[in-house]
């Protein structure tokens, strides 16, 4: 697989891989508590060791997220969070650490925002690429354009109900990596991943030599653990946004110190099988 499929956000999680190592990638959307809040959250999440950040671009009508991530990103956008406070957000986060930034978007955002002029100060603030979880590369040629135009990462969901032939398809249009729902629903801390999940990443890997992220349900280290023993990267969302809820930018860094640990303690291959 070449360096361009790989990406910023793929090449960080091969590093992490080749180290022996299963991946890290934390979850906070903009704007919780408060804009400032957010960013110390952020940099909390870096300094506890995640490799790769997704950084949430909240929306009025998240019909994927669980009630954690609902209530956060409710609470961001009644403080008047904007795009571009989004964009802001990734252009300081960029300057405090050389780890990748992703957003998670809905697409109506984007859309809305102009999608090249979107790639194009998306990438000018130092973002490495999208998660697109309500957008399907059969309707994304206007994004893949725009983020190949812009050198940024196309990550596209695959489910436990996806056909061979989708998985295929949906691989072959991500640069970075691919990201496994390990469930069939909304987002939210659970108290053991998917049984799914395994069987997922194994069909995933089949179609592809890209990274494959799971995430939906990983709340602690042990969990972060039993995935990377089968996966690429643990993806960590709501058991974050909660810590950052309930404790600050400590809460956060501790959790993110707790599961950056996990997936460090599952032997691995150099090639992440």
């Amino acid at each position: 697989m070449s360096d361009v499929a790989l990406g910023k956000a793929g090449a960080a999680i091969r590093t992490a891989n080749e180290a022996g190592r299963g991946a890290f990638i934390g979850y906070l959307p903009a704007g919780y508590p408060t804009y400032d809040g957010a960013l110390d959250g952020l940099k909390a999440l870096v300094d506890g060791g995640a490799d790769v950040i997704e950084l949430g671009l909240p929306y009025s009508d998240p019909v994927m997220d669980g009630v954690t991530i609902q209530r956060a990103t409710e609470i961001a956008l009644a403080g008047g969070l904007r795009t571009r406070d989004v964009l802001s957000t990734v252009e300081k986060l960029a300057a405090y650490a050389d780890v990748p930034v992703l957003v998670m978007t809905y697409w109506n955002p984007i859309e809305r925002y102009g999608v090249d002029r979107f790639a194009a100060d998306f990438a000018g603030a130092g973002g490495a690429g999208l998660i697109t979880p309500d957008l399907i590369p059969d309707e994304g040629a206007e994004w893949i354009a725009a983020a190949d135009k812009h050198d940024l990462d196309k990550v596209f969901l695959v489910s436990p109900s996806s056909t061979d032939e989708r998985i295929a398809m949906t691989t072959a249009a991500c640069r970075g990596f691919v990201y496994a729902t390990a469930v069939m629903g909304v987002t939210g801390a659970r108290d053991k991943p998917s049984e799914l999940a395994a069987p997922l990443v194994a069909r995933v890997h089949a179609a592809t030599g890209l990274p494959v992220g799971v995430g939906l349900g990983i709340s602690n280290g042990d969990q972060a653990a039993g995935v990377t023993a089968f996966a690429d990267a643990a993806i960590v969302g709501a058991a974050l946004v909660r810590a950052l809820g309930d404790g600050g930018a400590a809460a956060v860094r501790a959790l993110a110190e707790d599961l950056s640990a996990g997936v460090r303690r599952e032997p691995r291959t150099s090639a992440g099988r």
